[in-house]
């Protein structure tokens, strides 16, 4: 539940970061995200670290000297925000994956509204649910209003919900996309293709249990989503080998963010909020 105390929490947060954070906040109206820009504004002498694919090849080859391009950052980026709803989002105590994603959903949404830039938000399950980018408190108070009357529900259509909001996306953005991505790893690697060329952060939001799982003996387990039931007997066997399972599929969405040049973030619950905030935002 997003309440009064979190805003005000938020105030005070965005004026720590515009002395913290000060590669995404640079001068009056600059955009949240970072990134190559849209115009190009000069040259620069490559320097160890910086990103390969600027490099200008055509005035390497004419001078044997590396150089990469710099842009102008684009000014009135839209901040698109996409959040999960599906009832697996619903897992946890004492704050669900959904009630965390969505303090990191409203804290975007805010940091957009104070750099005067416009914000989208949307949620999504086994139907996508968009609201249009507007500017302003009126848009961030409807934002917080539809994420507290939330019931996390249904199916996680990923794939489907992205493949639909693709189409809504005109010039580069910034999307953030939260979920738990505990679905097919072969749809959750085909949805992350389908995203484009914008600055994209994806949130992995995981309960401690789901991550850790320190729990041992007999239980009955409820999939959230299908309502099969499962009994299983949790051994320390066990426990290694889903740790492992769960590794890996978070690994290979890993691994896709970085080939994509997309920043990929795993956080569970039971991390402060504005540590987490502080982790992307840098």
């Amino acid at each position: 539940m997003i309440n009064t105390d979190f805003l005000e929490q938020l105030d005070r947060f965005h004026l720590v970061v515009k002395k913290r954070v000060t590669s995404n906040y640079v001068g009056p109206r600059k955009s949240i995200a970072s990134g190559r820009g849209l115009t190009f504004k000069d040259h620069r002498i490559y320097s160890p670290g910086d990103d390969i694919r600027l490099i200008d090849w055509k005035v390497f080859a004419r001078t044997d000297d590396l150089y990469i391009k710099t842009f102008e950052e684009e000014r009135n980026l839209t901040a698109h925000i996409i959040m999960d709803s599906s009832a697996s989002m619903g897992f946890g105590k004492p704050i669900s994956k959904f009630d965390y994603a969505a303090m990191i959903g409203v804290g975007f949404a805010y940091l957009a509204m104070r750099e005067n830039e416009k914000f989208q938000f949307s949620t999504f399950a086994e139907n996508l649910d968009v609201f249009q980018p507007r500017r302003g408190m009126s848009q961030l108070a409807s934002m917080v209003f539809h994420l507290n009357s939330t019931k996390t529900r249904g199916y996680s259509k990923l794939l489907d919900a992205m493949a639909q909001y693709k189409k809504l996306v005109g010039s580069r953005s910034l999307l953030v996309l939260v979920s738990d991505f505990l679905i097919d790893i072969n749809e959750a690697v085909e949805t992350l293709y389908t995203l484009g060329d914008h600055e994209i952060k994806i949130i992995q939001i995981l309960d401690p249990i789901e991550k850790e799982l320190k729990y041992s003996g007999d239980f009955k387990l409820i999939d959230s989503e299908t309502q099969n039931k499962l009994r299983t007997y949790i051994s320390p066997r066990l426990r290694v080998q889903y740790q492992q399972m769960l590794d890996e599929h978070s690994a290979k969405i890993e691994e896709t963010c970085n080939k994509l040049g997309y920043h990929f973030f795993q956080l569970t619950t039971d991390i402060p909020i504005f540590d987490a905030f502080y982790r992307v935002l840098e």
